[in-house]
């Protein structure tokens, strides 16, 4: 019995590396077709409700620091933003490193399936979101409900050696970059659709105008759930649950400071501040291309488009074939000193090809640095505690997203591009520094 089953296992290997990436695939989608919405969904909730409830009060004290910052005009909207994305970052930052550690305790797979039922869930809920406070609701439900991505990383880690971990990372970022090019594309077009157009009498049941996207998201969430249910087998052996420490809701910086990995602890740092700069960059790189070169959405769409592509290939071809040559140490150096050139291209580019450049190296910088500082936390982290350990990275990613939004739209607006990209600049070249003092990991 035990010997057909350890013949059985490398079968299954593959498999199960093509189920978890079209499980990330399906679920990034779903998460990023809200991206391109955000200053309609202000416009239609503000138009709806005014000054009133939930949305007004928080209008109330947003409108006094953009006048007190000098810039009324753009900074109630990115504020608005950044707090709203702030509340769904802040959830996931709590939770991330929760699910993780209930995965290495219960299993992969039933923290999968719960995990995207409430996402689901909350896609469901904002179908219906006829005023601002239940769309509030269901983005933070989605953000508490946010620990799959933690918990599916793990899962590469439950079913790839440790030679060839790192390279199995890249393609789950190749998988992040696929389903957040496809998830904004999704959302910018579906939005055209506004149901209430021909049927105003569905405002009553609270559909909007964002309702399709929001069909398509919970749609993907349902083609998740039955995906995961028929095709995600069980990764974690149970003599590695075993050995887990008891899963419980904690203090995530708590968790974070206190977590018994020097090496671990470090790569995080690394990866927390180079976080910080290229979250800021994706906050701004639109205001910034529409500031300097008037791009409108359509070439706005093109760029990013760009980023996407070359971010997909890096991490699904480029890393992969560096793996067989380089240390993850020295691709995640490599990566770092691309971003740092591309972050100063962007930020004082005279032509829209420079811009171009400064993107694609930014691409390149990012695609270099995800895969080996995932594959790194894994390697230097025990098999008992993968989903704990990639839960702390995933939710610090999440602290970055929670805080960076905000204040790079103020420094934007108030100091402008140069100023945004020179720090960026100087945080991907901390974070190098940093990195030169990672141990090698064994293999």
């Amino acid at each position: 019995m035990s010997l057909s089953t350890s013949q059985a296992a490398p079968v299954q290997r593959p498999l199960s590396l093509g189920v978890i990436f079209l499980t990330l695939y399906i679920d990034l989608i779903g998460f990023s077709i809200i991206f391109p919405l955000g200053p309609d969904l202000l416009h239609h909730y503000l138009q709806l409700e005014g000054t009133d409830g939930v949305l007004g009060w928080l209008l109330k004290h947003i409108e006094p620091l953009a006048h007190a910052l000098g810039n009324e005009s753009h900074l109630p909207e990115v504020l608005f933003g950044g707090i709203v994305s702030s509340v769904f970052s802040i959830l996931q930052f709590v939770f991330a490193p929760f699910w993780g550690s209930v995965s290495d305790k219960r299993g992969r797979r039933g923290v999968l399936l719960l995990t995207v039922a409430g996402t689901a869930f909350s896609y469901l809920l904002w179908v219906f979101s006829g005023s601002f406070w239940v769309f509030l609701v269901a983005r933070m439900l989605a953000g508490a409900f946010g620990g799959n991505l933690s918990v599916a990383t793990a899962a590469v880690a439950d079913v790839t050696s440790r030679e060839e971990r790192s390279k199995a990372m890249g393609l789950v970022g190749a998988a992040f970059g696929l389903g957040l090019v496809t998830g904004p594309l999704i959302g910018a077009f579906s939005s055209r659709i506004n149901l209430l157009t021909n049927h105003p009498w569905l405002a009553t049941y609270g559909i909007n105008p964002f309702t399709v996207p929001a069909l398509i998201a919970f749609a993907l969430g349902l083609v998740n759930l039955v995906w995961i249910g028929r095709r995600f087998h069980e990764t974690l052996p149970a003599e590695a649950r075993g050995q887990a420490a008891e899963a419980r809701l904690r203090n995530p910086l708590r968790a974070i400071f206190s977590l018994d990995n020097a090496p671990a602890r470090s790569v995080n740092l690394v990866a927390f501040v180079y976080a910080l700069a290229f979250v800021a960059m994706e906050a701004s790189l639109v205001f910034v291309s529409f500031q300097r070169f008037g791009y409108d959405a359509k070439q706005n769409g093109y760029l990013m488009g760009f980023l996407g592509i070359c971010s997909i290939l890096t991490q699904g071809v480029i890393v992969r074939r560096m793996l067989k040559k380089m240390r993850e140490t020295t691709i995640l150096t490599t990566g770092l000193l691309c971003s740092t050139t591309g972050f100063l291209c962007v930020g004082y580019a005279p032509v829209p090809g420079i811009l171009y450049l400064g993107v694609g190296l930014l691409a390149l910088g990012g695609g270099l640095v995800n895969p080996s500082t995932t594959g790194l936390i894994s390697l230097y982290a025990s098999a008992s505690e993968q989903g704990r350990v990639l839960g702390i990275f995933r939710s610090l990613g999440s602290l970055a997203r929670a805080v960076t939004p905000i204040v790079a739209g103020v420094v934007f607006y108030t100091l402008g591009a140069q100023w945004l990209y020179c720090v960026a600049g100087a945080l991907a070249l901390g974070s190098c520094f940093l990195s030169l003092k990672l141990p090698q990991p064994e293999k």
